[in-house]
């Protein structure tokens, strides 16, 4: 990838994490860990990969997004902002009643949300029927879904990634935050869904190993997905939870817990240097 463009998709990524951050400490309340790891999947997909038009949502052909893991819904309410959907003043908002942000996606409300979600292990099985629907229609589109490692412990999911193969959906691709971390801990502690790869390659999948916040490993890792034919792709991403800022990386307990203050404070700061580094 060109340094100019990496350098831009940097700065999205930094500038993404700060409106999720601002979102969810506006509200009080929300889900920072897993916003922050994705964010440069998020920006990735929103700034480069999906075929989308902020000015024409709804356009018929256009590419899907299912966010599976529905509570970080803030880091995709970032990216719909910076790509245009909707003014980024409305992250303020986030979780306040009548507000088109709340705290799941809500396809009724949100310009640009696809599909509502929240409970795990859903998500993944709408996409699958938002892929058959493209197919059976004759319509070019991709579909993309975002999940959770932990998330894949629903067994809702399995039976989705079986069905996908069944019916070589090779326009869906899903994409796994794979950060190690759920709400109570450890993921492999908690019920362990290792080895993805192997398990998902098991399931007739056409699986790729990517570095989540490197834009030349997830640009090559869609190219693959989007080039391979006769089955569905999983991008397995090996990310940090928190990743950005230094208090919240690999913590499980910033899973689902807004800051206070003046951790805000700090968060704000040390990503606010990150983002004047790259506008220089």
């Amino acid at each position: 990838m060109d340094s100019n463009r990496k350098k831009a998709l940097a700065l999205y990524a930094a500038k993404l994490r700060l409106l999720a951050l601002e979102g969810i400490y506006s509200a009080k309340s929300g889900h920072p860990g897993g916003s922050l790891s994705a964010a440069e999947i998020l920006t990735y997909l929103y700034q480069e990969e999906m075929d989308i038009d902020p000015a024409n949502p709804q356009k018929p052909d256009r590419d899907r997004f299912v966010l599976s893991k529905g509570h970080v819904c803030p880091g995709l309410y970032a990216a719909l902002a910076l790509r245009g959907f909707f003014p980024v003043d409305a992250m303020k908002t986030l979780r306040k009643p009548d507000s088109i942000l709340q705290g799941h996606p809500d396809m009724r409300s949100t310009p640009g949300v696809d599909m509502s979600s929240g409970s795990l292990g859903q998500g993944i099985s709408a996409a699958c029927g938002m892929a058959l629907s493209a197919k059976l229609s004759g319509k070019e589109s991709r579909v993309y879904a975002l999940m959770g490692d932990g998330e894949l412990q629903e067994g809702q999911c399995w039976e989705a990634f079986m069905f996908a193969a069944h019916y070589k959906l090779d326009n869906l691709c899903a994409v796994i935050d794979f950060n190690g971390l759920q709400i109570d801990g450890d993921i492999t502690k908690v019920l362990s869904p290792l080895p993805i790869d192997e398990k998902l390659r098991s399931f007739n999948w056409n699986v790729i190993l990517a570095d989540a916040h490197d834009f030349d490993s997830l640009e090559t890792a869609f190219a693959n997905a989007r080039a391979h034919k006769g089955s569905p792709s999983a991008i397995v991403a090996k990310s940090v939870k928190g990743k950005g800022v230094s208090f919240m990386e690999n913590e499980a307990g910033w899973h689902g817990n807004a800051p206070k203050q003046e951790q805000y404070e700090q968060a704000v700061a040390e990503l606010t240097a990150v983002v004047k580094a790259l506008e220089v």
